[in-house]
Protein backbone atom coordinates (compact mmCIF):
# COMPACT_ATOMS: atom_id res chain seq x y z
CA UNK A 1 0.00 0.00 0.00
CA UNK A 2 2.84 2.35 0.96
CA UNK A 3 4.60 1.22 -2.21
CA UNK A 4 1.63 2.13 -4.28
CA UNK A 5 1.13 5.62 -2.44
CA UNK A 6 4.22 6.86 -3.07
CA UNK A 7 4.16 5.93 -6.78
CA UNK A 8 0.43 7.77 -7.07
CA UNK A 9 2.31 11.25 -5.50
CA UNK A 10 5.35 10.47 -7.94
CA UNK A 11 2.65 10.21 -11.11
CA UNK A 12 0.71 13.73 -9.42
CA UNK A 13 4.44 15.61 -8.66
CA UNK A 14 5.43 14.51 -12.54
CA UNK A 15 2.47 14.41 -14.42
CA UNK A 16 3.91 15.92 -17.58
CA UNK A 17 7.01 13.46 -17.28
CA UNK A 18 4.12 10.47 -17.56
CA UNK A 19 2.08 11.52 -20.06
CA UNK A 20 5.81 12.06 -22.12
CA UNK A 21 6.08 8.82 -21.48
CA UNK A 22 2.74 7.77 -22.10
CA UNK A 23 2.89 9.47 -25.47
CA UNK A 24 6.25 7.64 -26.56
CA UNK A 25 4.74 4.53 -25.53
CA UNK A 26 1.10 4.94 -26.86
CA UNK A 27 1.54 7.67 -29.23
CA UNK A 28 -2.56 9.09 -30.11
CA UNK A 29 -3.56 5.98 -27.90
CA UNK A 30 -2.41 8.72 -24.96
CA UNK A 31 -5.97 10.43 -26.01
CA UNK A 32 -7.62 7.17 -24.74
CA UNK A 33 -5.95 7.13 -21.46
CA UNK A 34 -6.29 11.15 -20.29
CA UNK A 35 -9.59 10.47 -21.47
CA UNK A 36 -10.55 7.50 -19.14
CA UNK A 37 -8.86 9.21 -16.16
CA UNK A 38 -11.20 12.22 -16.37
CA UNK A 39 -13.94 10.97 -17.55
CA UNK A 40 -13.39 8.29 -14.33
CA UNK A 41 -12.39 11.28 -11.85
CA UNK A 42 -15.96 13.40 -12.49
CA UNK A 43 -18.34 10.02 -13.42
CA UNK A 44 -17.48 7.97 -10.37
CA UNK A 45 -18.20 9.05 -6.70
CA UNK A 46 -15.07 6.21 -5.48
CA UNK A 47 -12.06 7.68 -7.49
CA UNK A 48 -12.29 11.30 -6.62
CA UNK A 49 -8.43 10.89 -5.55
CA UNK A 50 -7.67 10.82 -9.65
CA UNK A 51 -5.41 13.88 -10.90
CA UNK A 52 -8.12 16.39 -12.92
CA UNK A 53 -6.26 20.13 -12.92
CA UNK A 54 -2.74 19.13 -12.87
CA UNK A 55 -3.81 16.40 -15.50
CA UNK A 56 -5.35 18.95 -18.01
CA UNK A 57 -2.75 21.81 -17.54
CA UNK A 58 0.28 18.84 -17.80
CA UNK A 59 -1.52 18.06 -20.90
CA UNK A 60 -1.66 21.30 -22.07
CA UNK A 61 1.75 21.76 -22.11
CA UNK A 62 2.93 18.20 -23.98
CA UNK A 63 0.57 19.11 -26.65
CA UNK A 64 2.49 22.54 -27.02
CA UNK A 65 5.87 20.05 -27.19
CA UNK A 66 6.78 20.43 -31.01
CA UNK A 67 6.80 16.34 -32.52
CA UNK A 68 4.46 15.39 -29.89
CA UNK A 69 1.56 13.49 -31.08
CA UNK A 70 -1.20 15.39 -29.01
CA UNK A 71 -2.71 18.58 -30.61
CA UNK A 72 -4.65 21.16 -28.89
CA UNK A 73 -8.25 21.41 -30.64
CA UNK A 74 -8.45 17.55 -29.85
CA UNK A 75 -7.06 17.18 -26.49
CA UNK A 76 -9.58 19.82 -25.87
CA UNK A 77 -12.73 18.42 -27.54
CA UNK A 78 -12.09 14.97 -26.25
CA UNK A 79 -11.58 16.29 -22.82
CA UNK A 80 -14.95 18.41 -22.54
CA UNK A 81 -17.06 14.73 -24.09
CA UNK A 82 -14.84 13.31 -21.30
CA UNK A 83 -15.38 15.65 -18.47
CA UNK A 84 -18.92 16.23 -19.59
CA UNK A 85 -19.94 12.35 -20.03
CA UNK A 86 -18.49 11.67 -16.38
CA UNK A 87 -20.83 14.65 -14.87
CA UNK A 88 -23.68 12.99 -16.55
CA UNK A 89 -22.67 9.02 -15.62
CA UNK A 90 -22.50 10.64 -12.16
CA UNK A 91 -25.82 12.76 -11.84
CA UNK A 92 -27.81 9.58 -13.22
CA UNK A 93 -26.07 7.43 -10.50
CA UNK A 94 -27.12 9.54 -7.77
CA UNK A 95 -31.03 9.93 -9.47
CA UNK A 96 -30.57 6.00 -9.84
CA UNK A 97 -29.78 5.61 -5.79
CA UNK A 98 -31.95 8.90 -4.57
CA UNK A 99 -31.96 9.47 -1.08
CA UNK A 100 -30.71 5.95 0.02
CA UNK A 101 -27.70 7.68 0.22
CA UNK A 102 -28.57 10.07 3.06
CA UNK A 103 -30.38 7.10 4.81
CA UNK A 104 -27.70 4.15 4.26
CA UNK A 105 -23.94 3.78 4.83
CA UNK A 106 -22.74 2.58 1.60
CA UNK A 107 -19.03 1.22 1.88
CA UNK A 108 -17.64 2.96 -1.55
CA UNK A 109 -19.29 6.13 -0.74
CA UNK A 110 -17.66 8.38 1.30
CA UNK A 111 -19.90 10.11 4.05
CA UNK A 112 -17.75 12.85 4.55
CA UNK A 113 -17.43 13.93 1.62
CA UNK A 114 -20.68 13.89 0.44
CA UNK A 115 -22.27 15.65 3.47
CA UNK A 116 -19.68 18.84 2.75
CA UNK A 117 -21.07 18.61 -1.15
CA UNK A 118 -24.55 18.43 -0.12
CA UNK A 119 -24.23 21.27 2.07
CA UNK A 120 -22.18 23.42 -0.76
CA UNK A 121 -25.35 22.36 -2.62
CA UNK A 122 -27.28 23.90 -0.13
CA UNK A 123 -25.48 26.68 -0.07
CA UNK A 124 -25.00 28.28 -3.69
CA UNK A 125 -27.78 26.01 -5.44
CA UNK A 126 -27.62 24.61 -9.33
CA UNK A 127 -24.27 27.06 -9.57
CA UNK A 128 -22.49 24.61 -7.53
CA UNK A 129 -21.82 22.25 -10.62
CA UNK A 130 -19.66 25.27 -12.08
CA UNK A 131 -18.04 26.03 -9.06
CA UNK A 132 -17.09 22.42 -7.92
CA UNK A 133 -15.55 21.65 -11.36
CA UNK A 134 -12.36 24.23 -9.47
CA UNK A 135 -12.66 21.71 -6.37
CA UNK A 136 -11.39 18.33 -6.18
CA UNK A 137 -13.35 16.23 -4.40
CA UNK A 138 -16.07 18.09 -4.56
CA UNK A 139 -16.60 18.43 -8.31
CA UNK A 140 -16.25 14.71 -8.25
CA UNK A 141 -19.80 14.43 -5.52
CA UNK A 142 -21.50 17.70 -7.38
CA UNK A 143 -23.13 16.01 -10.22
CA UNK A 144 -24.15 12.79 -7.51
CA UNK A 145 -25.78 14.94 -5.37
CA UNK A 146 -27.62 17.21 -7.95
CA UNK A 147 -28.72 13.45 -9.34
CA UNK A 148 -29.60 12.54 -5.88
CA UNK A 149 -31.75 16.27 -5.10
CA UNK A 150 -33.45 15.36 -8.78
CA UNK A 151 -32.44 18.54 -10.17
CA UNK A 152 -34.16 18.71 -13.33
CA UNK A 153 -31.76 17.29 -15.81
CA UNK A 154 -32.08 19.99 -18.93
CA UNK A 155 -31.13 22.80 -15.72
CA UNK A 156 -28.12 20.25 -14.74
CA UNK A 157 -27.05 19.85 -18.59
CA UNK A 158 -26.65 23.62 -18.54
CA UNK A 159 -24.55 23.84 -15.92
CA UNK A 160 -22.85 21.26 -16.60
CA UNK A 161 -21.67 21.88 -19.99
CA UNK A 162 -20.48 25.74 -18.92
CA UNK A 163 -18.63 24.47 -15.70
CA UNK A 164 -16.69 21.35 -18.36
CA UNK A 165 -15.93 24.16 -21.37
CA UNK A 166 -14.61 26.42 -18.40
CA UNK A 167 -12.90 23.95 -16.58
CA UNK A 168 -11.11 22.24 -19.43
CA UNK A 169 -10.32 25.35 -21.41
CA UNK A 170 -8.75 26.70 -18.50
CA UNK A 171 -6.43 24.55 -17.39
CA UNK A 172 -5.36 22.98 -21.39
CA UNK A 173 -4.51 26.39 -22.38
CA UNK A 174 -2.76 27.78 -19.39
CA UNK A 175 -0.85 24.24 -19.54
CA UNK A 176 -0.19 25.32 -23.80
CA UNK A 177 0.55 28.64 -23.88
CA UNK A 178 2.46 28.89 -20.14
CA UNK A 179 3.89 25.05 -20.07
CA UNK A 180 7.01 26.09 -21.88
CA UNK A 181 8.22 28.63 -19.82
CA UNK A 182 11.63 27.96 -18.97
CA UNK A 183 10.88 28.81 -14.91
CA UNK A 184 7.94 26.89 -15.26
CA UNK A 185 9.24 23.82 -17.39
CA UNK A 186 12.60 24.07 -15.05
CA UNK A 187 9.85 23.99 -11.76
CA UNK A 188 6.94 21.84 -13.07
CA UNK A 189 6.34 19.98 -9.60
CA UNK A 190 5.99 23.06 -7.94
CA UNK A 191 3.67 24.57 -9.94
CA UNK A 192 1.74 21.47 -9.54
CA UNK A 193 1.50 21.38 -6.69
CA UNK A 194 0.62 25.38 -6.67
CA UNK A 195 -2.56 24.33 -8.48
CA UNK A 196 -3.22 21.37 -6.12
CA UNK A 197 -3.29 23.95 -3.05
CA UNK A 198 -4.96 26.75 -4.84
CA UNK A 199 -7.60 24.64 -5.74
CA UNK A 200 -8.19 22.70 -2.37
CA UNK A 201 -8.05 26.76 -0.99
CA UNK A 202 -11.73 26.73 -0.77
CA UNK A 203 -12.33 23.51 1.06
CA UNK A 204 -9.47 24.59 3.49
CA UNK A 205 -10.98 27.98 4.42
CA UNK A 206 -14.42 26.18 4.54
CA UNK A 207 -13.05 23.79 7.45
CA UNK A 208 -11.23 26.75 9.03
CA UNK A 209 -14.43 28.71 8.83
CA UNK A 210 -16.50 26.01 10.45
CA UNK A 211 -14.07 24.78 13.10
CA UNK A 212 -13.77 28.24 14.49
CA UNK A 213 -17.32 28.64 14.35
CA UNK A 214 -18.14 25.36 16.44
CA UNK A 215 -15.40 26.63 19.04
CA UNK A 216 -17.21 29.78 19.07
CA UNK A 217 -20.46 27.58 19.69
CA UNK A 218 -18.82 26.04 22.11
CA UNK A 219 -17.76 28.82 24.48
Amino acid sequence: MLDFLKEFIDIILHIDIHIQQWVRDYRTWTYLILFIIIFMETGFVITPFLPGDSLLFAAGAVAAMPNEPLSLIPLILLLLCAAFGGDNTNYFIGRLLGQTVYEKNYRLIKREYLDKTHAFYEKHGGKTIIIARFMPIIRTFAPFVAGVGTMRYFRFISFSITGSLLWVGLFCLSGYFFGSIPFIKKNFSLVIITIILVSLMPMIIAFIKNYLEKRKTNK
